[in-house]
């Protein structure tokens, strides 16, 4: 079985990062997981995971005429499989999106879950491919009408696609959120998942270079990203049949 799921948002800094491992490390306990840092331009897992050193990252993967195995880029962190992307500026203008396909394809074949850390905004191939690839996408949003809107405009991009919305997730909630979380409720293709306050937790496990979830297990948004994580009824899927669909995805002209 596979699924694929985009964690997305339509702007930066909602915690997309810190989400995918989150939900990454609670799926874990019951599916072997790969997250894949998909943010090509602004890279930010690797930091996250602890990868900052590795040799080996998605950057390699996308370049033409490279004999990198998808293998050597894949780092077993956390109880994960993590796929890391590089932070150069020439890795970036050197990486070929179309070939993002093809890695997720090979991934495809050994894995439950796969989670692709998707780029903050749509305006570019490399950005808008992950939501095209996933079969459902996780968008991650703060709680406020603005980011719903934009969390929205991801959501109508991917339905485009045939990318169904598996739920969204109030991020960095510092107050009550109800309001906000009916109207998500109504316009979303699926539920609300969590809502995650603001936390000390979140920048301190940044800071260590690890996943919430390993660096403070106990802590309230742990808890939420748990349950946001029970919430996700992964779907059976044949992992051959996956791959060929991620070979042969048409790359999306920028929206």
């Amino acid at each position: 079985m596979v699924e694929a799921f985009a964690v997305a948002s339509g702007k930066g800094g909602t915690g997309k990062t810190t989400s995918t491992l989150a939900l990454g490390m609670a799926l874990a306990a019951d599916h072997d997981v790969t997250a894949v840092d998909a943010d090509t331009g602004m890279a930010n897992l690797l930091f996250h995971a602890g990868l900052d050193d590795a040799a080996v990252t998605l950057h390699d993967l996308l370049v033409e005429g490279t004999a990198t195995d998808v293998n050597e880029a894949t780092y077993e962190r956390f109880g994960l499989s993590v796929v890391p992307c590089g932070t150069s500026l020439a890795g970036f203008e050197a990486a070929e999106p179309e070939r993002l396909r093809d890695v997720v394809a090979e991934l495809a074949r050994d894995t439950d879950v796969l989670l692709l850390d998707s780029p903050a905004a749509l305006g570019s191939k490399s950005a808008v491919l992950p939501v095209v690839l996933a079969d459902r996408v996780v968008v991650v949003v703060e709680p406020t009408i603005p980011a719903l809107s934009d969390g929205l405009k991801v959501q109508e991009y991917a339905r485009s696609y045939g990318t169904e919305t598996a739920g969204v997730l109030f991020n960095k909630v510092r107050g009550g959120a109800d309001d906000v979380a009916a109207q998500a409720e109504r316009h979303f293709g699926g539920p609300v998942l969590a809502n995650v306050p603001e936390s000390d937790a979140v920048r301190a496990a940044r800071r260590a270079g690890e996943p919430l979830i390993a660096h403070a297990p106990e802590s309230e948004a742990a808890a939420r990203y748990r349950r946001a994580a029970n919430r996700l009824d992964v779907r059976d899927g044949d992992g051959d049949a996956v791959a060929d669909r991620f070979r042969s995805a048409v790359v999306p002209d920028t929206p």
